[in-house]
């Protein structure tokens, strides 16, 4: 047992891994076995049974398929604002956001690959309006029809570029393609 308990030490990684739980797992079993608490016929299906439970774990924890899109990036979230101007020039000062595209209603302002999308709401109070979703293989009609499926309404009914909808609880929720760059109105 020497030699199977100095090959495991020699095995050992990081501690605190998934590999390193297991040899100090066999170690115990191993310690066991010598001191009499466990028989080989208990050590064989204890091992049995760890090593059937290391070749499920990762397909149990694997990220199941998406039922509908798979969505890679938030492409942004655009909010709306008592004061345009104020905002902008906050975010642009404090996190050093360039703005991208502008009009007199909407500044664009860049976050690395992302935006952050700042309107000039009619309200006093701000607000989230949306946020986007990229899309791996964005196709525009596939995901209307799987929103139809599901009795949710959205707002564009030919854009092939995104365009917009009502999650369940209400969210307006854009999607597009990963390289969706926005548009001012």
């Amino acid at each position: 047992m020497p030699d199977l308990r100095h090959a495991l030490r020699a095995q050992r990684l990081v501690p605190g891994t998934r590999k390193d739980c297991m040899i100090e797992t066999v170690e115990r079993m191993l310690s066991d076995l010598e001191h009499g608490k466990l028989s080989r016929r208990q050590l064989a299906v204890s091992l049995a049974a760890l090593a059937a439970g290391a070749y499920a774990v990762p397909a149990a924890l694997a990220t199941p398929a998406p039922a509908g899109f798979r969505a890679v990036t938030i492409n942004h979230v655009t909010v709306r604002v008592p004061d345009l101007h104020r905002t902008s020039q906050f975010y642009q000062e404090f996190f050093g956001m360039r703005i991208k595209q502008q009009s007199a209603t909407v500044h664009i302002l860049g976050v690395g690959d992302s935006f952050f999308g700042i309107e000039q709401g009619e309200s006093k109070t701000a607000a989230v309006d949306h946020y986007d979703f990229g899309i791996v293989n964005f196709d525009a009609d596939a995901v209307r029809a799987k929103l139809r499926e599901r009795g949710l309404k959205f707002s564009d009914l030919t854009s092939k570029e995104s365009f917009k909808f009502y999650d369940p609880d209400g969210f307006q929720v854009q999607v597009n393609a990963t390289d969706y760059v926005g548009h001012v109105s």
